[in-house]
């Protein structure tokens, strides 16, 4: 919406666009809660992990499904609050995230032992990806009142979860053998090569323009602007920053294979000679 061919010929559909982007994030979180974080999160409480782990871990877990699913409630009431007060219906969304992408992906790259770690780590990651920006959002007095409340009740949980799985990742680490470790390590960069894409998002650009009400020319514009919007993956990508703490924190950097294995993604002064 600030390309240059929308803000020139399609001011008047800014309102149906960020509407429908809104939608998105709403589908995005019920995909995410329900799909993904709520699966890992039954399996540990429900003792199904192959993972040994403490009874106090499978506790929290359950904590985690409760949250996950209530997020996804709250995220679909507000949908359809915002349905009925603003008329507009949500175009078709997408299926999928790009979690739903990423953690097949690299769990095709480690043997089938560690599949489930795998699903472990990248599940981790995702939930420590909230940048500061996100969490900015919710104090924004600009913002209304009822999307700020809605965002900042879902970061305090989210807050919590981020440390749970921190913590769980950590303790699994100290237990893993160093041909394990190895093995995640070399799977880390096909999981983000696919978590950190802009494809999905850049497919429903193009299927939002084609409900707006424009000449062929403006549409066509609109596509090759969206085409054009190139999202390079490495250490510059907003999202690094908090990936690269967690996995600090969480003690995988301190690997020399994930390390190595990551070095594109490093800054400079933080790459392994």
């Amino acid at each position: 919406m600030l390309s240059a061919t929308f803000l020139e010929h399609c001011p008047q559909w800014r309102d149906f666009a960020l509407v429908q982007s809104f939608y998105k994030f709403i589908n995005d979180v019920v995909i995410f809660e329900t799909e993904i974080v709520d699966k890992t999160a039954r399996r540990i409480a429900k003792n199904r992990f192959p993972q040994p782990l403490p009874l106090a871990c499978r506790y929290d877990a359950m904590t985690v499904v409760v949250d996950e699913d209530y997020h996804a409630l709250v995220a679909l009431d507000f949908l359809q609050q915002t349905v009925a007060l603003t008329g507009i219906a949500p175009i078709d969304m997408p299926e999928q995230i790009e979690l739903s992408h990423a953690l097949p992906a690299a769990q095709a790259q480690v043997p089938a032992h560690l599949r489930d770690a795998m699903e472990l780590v990248g599940v981790a990651i995702a939930e420590n990806t909230v940048t500061h920006d996100v969490a900015a959002f919710s104090k924004d007095s600009s913002i209304k009142a009822s999307v700020r409340g809605l965002m900042a009740d879902h970061l305090f949980d989210e807050g919590r979860h981020a440390l749970f799985w921190t913590r769980l990742v950590r303790l699994y680490w100290q237990t893993a053998s160093a041909d394990d470790r190895d093995s995640i390590a070399q799977a880390l960069p096909v999981f983000l090569a696919h978590y950190l894409t802009n494809n999905l998002q850049k497919h429903f650009n193009l299927q939002l323009i084609e409900h707006f009400d424009v000449s062929a020319d403006v549409r066509t514009a609109l596509r090759a602007e969206v085409a054009a919007m190139d999202f390079p993956i490495g250490r510059h990508h907003p999202l690094l920053a908090n990936i690269m703490g967690f996995l600090h924190h969480s003690g995988l950097l301190q690997t020399a294979s994930v390390a190595r294995a990551l070095n594109d993604y490093l800054p400079v002064t933080g790459r392994p000679a």
